[in-house]
C-alpha cells in the first residue's frame, strides 16, 4: 500500500467506495452524498480541492451543520492497486495549535473490505516526515476512546497519550483520547 496524490485516474475508485457506503468523514453521515455531489457537479474540481495548502476552499460543515474556515490542509488516498481510503491533513501556519472546532490534525479511514491490512498505519507512518516539512515540532490525533483500531494505529506510529476528555457536543460527546505524536 502506497499514498497517492488524488487524481483522476484514482477517481473511479474513490467514487466505488463512497457508492458501497465508506466515507472519509466518520462524523458527518452525510458526507459520503455530499462528495458525490461534488464530483458528479465537476470532478476536477473536487481533485483540486483535496490539497489546498492555502486554504482557498469552501468552508468545512462541521457534524452540527455549521460552517467554519477551512485549515490548509491535504488528503492523500491510499492505494494498493485499488482505493483503500484515505488520510488527510491540516495545520494552522506558523503554530502546532488548532482553532477548537478541529479535533486534530491528521484523520483516516479505511474502507470496510481492505481493513486489518496494516494500512492506516502504513499511511500515517508515511504522512508524518510530510507533516515534519511543514515546520510542525508534533501532530495530534484524537479518537473514541473505544476505538481500539485506531489508538493502535497511532500509537504503532510514536503516539503518546496526553489527554482523556469529552468530545464537544456538536461531535457526538464520546469519551475521547488525545495523542501526540513527535516530528
Amino acid at each position: 500500500m502506497d499514498l497517492v496524490w488524488p487524481a483522476s485516474q484514482y477517481l473511479p475508485g474513490y467514487v466505488h467506495a463512497l457508492q458501497q457506503g465508506w466515507s472519509p468523514d466518520n462524523l458527518r453521515p452525510q458526507a459520503a452524498l455530499d462528495e458525490l455531489a461534488r464530483i458528479a457537479e465537476d470532478p476536477d474540481r473536487f481533485l483540486s480541492e483535496q490539497v489546498d495548502r492555502e486554504a482557498k476552499g469552501r468552508s468545512i460543515t462541521l457534524p452540527d451543520g455549521s460552517t467554519v474556515p477551512r485549515l490548509p490542509g491535504y488528503s492523500r488516498w491510499m492505494w494498493d492497486g485499488e482505493f483503500c481510503g484515505s488520510i488527510g491533513f491540516r495545520w494552522q501556519p506558523g503554530t502546532t495549535e488548532l482553532p477548537p472546532y478541529c479535533l486534530g490534525h491528521v484523520g483516516f479511514s479505511v474502507v470496510p473490505w481492505k481493513r486489518q491490512r496494516g494500512y492506516a498505519t502504513r499511511a500515517l507512518q508515511l504522512l508524518l516526515p510530510q507533516a515534519g516539512e511543514e515546520g510542525l515540532a508534533y501532530i495530534e490525533l484524537t479518537t473514541n476512546s473505544d476505538n481500539i483500531a485506531s489508538r493502535r494505529v497511532i500509537e504503532a506510529n510514536g503516539g503518546k497519550l496526553i489527554e482523556r476528555f469529552h468530545k464537544p457536543a456538536a461531535y457526538g460527546g464520546a469519551e475521547s483520547l488525545r495523542f501526540r505524536i513527535l516530528l
